[in-house]
């Protein structure tokens, strides 16, 4: 049999339509950057998910040894990503393939650290559970989550019974786990949990509510789009980082930062903290607004992660304006996503109405589809969102009587993708 002969990495396949500007090069920084280098030119999956997923991958395995300290609060480099792209051609799941692939030869426990099937509140609990009496408990509290079919949690949540939204919120704020509702109660003190999810835009959009906005479910979340950049027919090299040295590197450097302790900002870095902060601090408009509510505890523990790669116990402004520039990603593909949507399940079932419907309905053929079960106020108040949000508008058309309203679905207007944030200016040394 001939040796597998691998072509020369093909050119990058141009971005669609209207999708969120890459993240500045300065995201690429450090031994994640020369990993995502590395890998890169050897498959389709877009550098952004390998980037990301290997931040939280790294951040999941060091541990609770490391923090933060914002007031009384610790952020641990423990993160939360969802990464939103087409089934099966966004090529999420190769992407997380080459992380999981490189993590298990720098730590031979990685799988063990790894889960999926995230389902409901008591098994996560249970699953890093403190020893209790006879039970020994879980031998490692750290945890990463990949969740390739995140609607699935997403449905899992909206359950009215379900307690995995709340104590999720709680793990990825590191608070103690608990269930209080078992004749033996679990308990989790010390819980690390990381979590990468893989949805479409489709479902995302289906699945967003406002009740998962207004608990603060889903801005625990770091959004990134991803896609497929470049065709390989017959794949890429195999063992992309095979003579780099740079596993062995990821290795000692995951044992160093497990015992970092206290992280701090140097000065040029606060100062460079103080000056974006109020910007990143600013309350944003829509759905993307909320779901970028967190930017700050983001920043903050993508640029500590940063730092801990780097074999450092101070933040400074290289590892500031990593983080900075994959959050600016971030909240380009908040908008990218969800811009349009409004988070009320009536008013997107309104939305498919109309478009169904090209002539238009009025008022009292919108209340008939919902066989009069919805008040006149609150399709009022779904027409009033979808009108915000430029997806629908109202004409008046003649009739034998009274002009009747007539509503129909609209084009929301489209923003131009921005490169760089004000913020991200402000940074640049």
């Amino acid at each position: 049999m001939s040796e597998q002969i691998h072509e020369p990495a093909q050119a990058e396949l141009p971005a669609p339509a209207l999708w969120p500007a890459a993240p500045e090069r300065c995201a690429y920084y450090g031994l994640p950057g020369a990993i995502v280098a590395a890998i890169s030119p050897h498959t389709e999956a877009d550098p952004v998910a390998i980037l990301a997923q290997l931040l939280i991958a790294c951040g999941a395995l060091i541990g609770r040894g490391a923090h933060f300290r914002v007031e009384a609060s610790l952020h641990h480099p423990n993160e939360f990503c969802l990464l939103i792209g087409d089934t099966a051609k966004a090529r999420k799941g190769s992407s997380f393939d080459h992380v999981a692939r490189l993590l298990c030869a720098a730590q031979s426990d990685f799988h063990d650290r790894l889960s999926s099937g995230l389902s409901s509140g008591e098994g996560l609990i249970w699953s890093v559970r403190d020893p209790q009496g006879p039970d020994a408990g879980a031998k490692d509290a750290r945890l990463l989550i990949s969740e390739p079919e995140f609607a699935s949690v997403l449905k899992s949540t909206a359950r009215e019974i379900s307690t995995l939204s709340p104590v999720l919120r709680s793990a990825w704020d590191a608070r103690p786990l608990a269930l209080l509702t078992r004749t033996a109660p679990a308990r989790a003190s010390a819980a690390h949990i990381a979590i990468i999810g893989h949805i479409t835009a489709a479902e995302l959009a289906h699945h967003t509510t406002r009740v998962e906005l207004a608990n603060g479910f889903l801005n625990r979340f770091i959004l990134l789009a991803c896609r497929r950049v470049r065709l390989l027919p017959e794949g890429g090299d195999p063992e992309p980082l095979a003579g780099t040295g740079l596993t062995a590197v990821l290795s000692q450097t995951l044992k160093h930062a497990a015992r970092a302790g206290q992280v701090t900002m140097d000065e040029q870095t606060r100062m460079i903290w103080r000056e974006i902060y109020p910007r990143l601090s600013e309350a944003q408009d829509g759905l993307p607004g909320a779901l970028c509510a967190r930017a700050e505890a983001h920043t903050v523990r993508l640029a500590l992660i940063h730092a801990l790669l780097d074999g450092q116990r101070q933040i400074k402004p290289e590892h500031l304006h990593a983080a900075l520039a994959l959050w600016n990603y971030a909240s380009r593909c908040a908008n990218w996503a969800l811009g349009a949507h409004t988070g009320d399940p009536l008013a997107e079932q309104i939305h498919a109405a109309l478009a169904r419907s090209p002539d238009g309905l009025t008022r009292t053929q919108l209340r008939d589809l919902f066989a009069r079960n919805r008040s006149g106020e609150e399709i009022q108040q779904a027409l009033t969102r979808l009108a915000a949000t430029g997806r629908a508008s109202s004409r008046h058309a003649a009739t034998a009587g009274r002009p009747a309203e007539l509503w129909n679905a609209t084009a929301p207007p489209v923003a131009s993708p921005v490169r760089e944030t004000d913020s991200l200016r402000a940074a640049q040394p």
